[in-house]
């Protein structure tokens, strides 16, 4: 890109980044008494390995922690009640950037703070209507690179285009948007057409899913829930239409747009233009080069993430690779920049740790595979300063695996023990190779450890202990894995929770959970909930229906277009599965999930009216027009590449959507949300409830107070744990 190009670029977007002073972090030397039961989660470590940054909700609220990896010294950094979602600490030590959501929306803003609380600012997000999200910091601490998302122009201000109506189906151009051939990547795929495409479901209007028709499998990719913004456009040979974006919005209007920096804290040096994209669903820079000439950006909506080299001179892309869903920190630039090693599932239905050969401009001359598994996913991902080994955190039917991995020998992996069955987060300490581990599991809160190299890990002394889990007197309850079968063949998992107390083979009564995502997955992890509602005597199945991840590419997409039938089916499945194990009662089950299984709540109980006799719908989307048309511009480009798109899939999400068919509505039902979710906003629930109300049948809807999409704080959890096991005790007849 010529300069004055690149002139004309910056000069479109807002103005760069300037980071707010605020007041000195308070309380910075105090330690307020724990919660009987707190969490702690989000490592990362100063350059020494000594000490470690964190979020715990010790007070409450998620807020910013300091604390000795081996003692018991910690530090309150930011006391302010917004909720921290990130922590990163600078490779030089002089920093500490985080993220925070003001008022515990989805609105979020990135902060620094030196590590002793002094100098605390808003780097990013400071704008009112933006949002910012953390990305990496340059490899000498100078820069930490964020991400702005801006809103598009008021309406009065738009010049909107104005779609035609399609007369017809067409099939070829359900998505012309995607790139040429994605539909085909590894096998056939039904993406939001094909002999389904806009017809209506299983009432008998439409495709007979319920008899076993193929469900619209792809070849999709594995990951948690989404994280910040991102998209792109690029095609198969890695050319796209630019960095800076162009065309409509969704409804015809105009974009939103992402923005990237690198950006200097103290404010001495100038923001530097790394990324951007109009109608982006995600964008975040997740490594810089040694000598600053590359970035890696993650960008693409839900199922179509990839991994672009940027070249910083001119941000032109110098090689695209696709990637999974899931933890968005996906690689990193070897010394020498010629390597980029990435978590990815190019290709393949599991991912794995790839090496691209890079040339001087940071196109793609090669391509190996450094490690993989079969049927287990690659999920998390660090690396030593010094870039020559790595910590591999593995996926295995949804327990984690640990391993040490050499990338300047042949040496085989080393194995590291875990004390409890899942790590969510890993961070290397030090010179000398130490690890930080964010760990959970089925009997432990979230909770920090400390490996030392060659060591065993230790369990850090202000993480809850593990016999704080629960009240004394009710013990963790360890989950056994299911794998149910659905009516088409299709193999599904989950984990099945049993009350205690309760003679051995007879049912009990049941809450099939629900995920969110879709493309989250049911882990063996500490509950709360499921330990409220296994308190009153209930057994809680968790599934993984399709459109989970953690088996596998084909079985994510699984869901797409019509296949989403078939997902509700799969929650009508997975209760006769375990009704006919006889773990569960038949006359006394009931459903509930949050974000995707709050929609999947709503949908099951009015295509299976006669099946649950009441729901529990928490955040969930009850009209996925009326979705569309209300959640933050970026989810809306993202969600349309999983769900279909708001025009031209309009029957499609009208036959999905449960308001459609309310009428079927025959059970109780209780909707939980948070005042500020903009990501499925409240009137979701408020009219699915009013619609209960209206056709005479029991339903409340509860709203938490400062909280958005997720709940974060301790008394608004409580209160929600115990409002959703009081209606289920009271309408399972308890």
């Amino acid at each position: 890109m010529a300069a004055d190009a690149r002139d004309r670029l910056i000069g479109a977007m807002s103005a760069a980044p300037v980071p707010v002073p605020l007041a000195d972090a308070a309380g910075t030397r105090d330690t307020p008494r724990p919660l009987v039961a707190h969490g702690c989660w989000y490592p990362s470590a100063d350059p020494t390995g000594e000490w470690v940054a964190f979020i715990c909700d010790r007070t409450g609220v998620p807020q910013l922690w300091t604390g000795l990896a081996d003692g018991s010294e910690i530090h309150l950094l930011d006391a302010d009640p917004d909720p921290v979602t990130e922590v990163s600490w600078s490779p030089d030590g002089r920093w500490i950037a985080y993220t925070v959501a003001p008022g515990g929306g989805e609105h979020t803003r990135v902060l620094c703070v030196r590590p002793d609380g002094t100098g605390r600012r808003i780097v990013a997000g400071a704008d009112a209507g933006s949002s910012a999200y953390l990305g990496c910091w340059t490899r000498d601490g100078s820069a930490v690179a964020v991400t702005v998302a801006e809103p598009p122009p008021p309406t009065g201000l738009t010049v909107r285009t104005v779609l035609p109506e399609p007369s017809a189906p067409d099939h070829g151009t359900a998505f012309g948007d995607l790139p040429t051939g994605w539909a085909e990547r590894d096998g056939p795929a039904t993406l939001l057409g094909g002999a389904g495409h806009g017809e209506v479901g299983p009432d008998g209007s439409g495709p007979d899913h319920g008899t076993g028709a193929p469900a619209g499998h792809g070849t999709g990719v594995a990951g948690r829930a989404t994280d910040g913004p991102v998209h792109g456009t690029a095609g198969p040979d890695g050319e796209g239409p630019g960095l800076d974006g162009g065309g409509s919005g969704l409804d015809g209007g105009a974009l939103d747009r992402l923005t990237a920096y690198l950006v200097d804290p103290s404010g001495l040096g100038s923001p530097v233009l790394v990324a951007a994209e109009s109608g982006a669903a995600t964008l975040r820079v997740c490594d810089v080069s040694q000598d600053g000439r590359l970035a890696l950006v993650r960008r693409g909506p839900r199922g179509r993430r990839e991994a672009v080299v940027v070249r910083t001179a001119d941000l032109a892309t110098g090689s695209v690779l696709r990637v999974g869903d899931g933890d968005p920190w996906i690689g990193r630039f070897s010394q020498d920049g010629r390597t980029l090693w990435l978590r990815s599932d190019h290709e393949r239905q599991f991912a794995a740790l790839l090496a691209a050969t890079l040339d001087e401009d940071g196109g793609r001359v090669g391509l190996s595979v450094v490690a993989e598994r079969e049927g287990s996913d690659l999920e998390l991902l660090a690396f030593a300063e010094d870039g020559r080994t790595a910590a591999l955190a593995w996926n295995v039917r949804g327990a984690s695996e640990l391993e040490t991995l050499s990338l300047s020998t042949a040496a085989r992996p080393r194995r590291v023990p875990l004390p409890h069955e899942v790590v969510t987060r890993i961070t290397r300490a030090g010179p000398a190779g130490g690890t930080v581990l964010a760990l959970s599991g089925s009997q432990r809160r979230p909770g920090v450890w400390w490996a030392p190299p060659g060591g065993l890990s230790a369990r850090t002394p202000w993480s809850s202990r593990d016999e704080d889990a629960v009240p004394p007197g009710r013990p963790p309850v360890r989950p056994v894995p299911l794998r149910p079968t659905a009516r088409d063949g299709v193999r599904l998992g989950g984990w099945y929770y049993r009350a205690a107390g309760r003679d051995a083979g007879r049912p009990g009564p049941c809450v099939i959970h629900l995920h969110g995502g879709p493309e989250e997955q049911e882990r063996p992890v500490f509950d709360p909930l499921y330990h409220e509602l296994l308190g009153r005597g209930l057994d809680v199945f968790a599934p993984d229906v399709r459109g989970s991840s953690g088996w596998g590419r084909s079985f994510v997409d699984a869901d797409l277009g019509t296949g989403r039938f078939a997902a509700i089916d799969d929650v009508a499945d997975c209760a006769a599965h375990v009704v006919l194990d006889g773990l569960a009662d038949p006359t006394r089950l009931a459903v509930m999930g949050r974000s995707y299984g709050g929609y999947l709540t709503m949908a099951s109980l009015v295509w299976h009216p006669e099946l649950f006799r009441t729901g529990v719908a928490v955040c969930g989307m009850s009209d996925l027009s009326t979705f569309f048309a209300g959640t933050e511009p970026w989810i809306a480009e993202s969600a349309a590449h999983k769900y279909g798109h708001p025009v031209r899939d309009r029957e499609l999400l009208r036959s999905l959507s449960p308001m459609s068919r309310v009428d079927a509505l025959r059970v109780p039902l209780l909707a939980v949300h948070g005042e500020h979710d903009t990501n499925v906003p409240p009137g979701e629930s408020e009219q699915m409830v009013r619609a209960a109300r209206e056709r005479g049948l029991p339903a409340e809807m509860l709203t938490l107070r400062d909280e958005g999409h997720e709940f974060r704080r301790a008394d608004n959890r409580r209160l929600f744990r115990r409002t959703a096991a009081d209606w289920m005790q009271r309408h399972l007849g308890l």
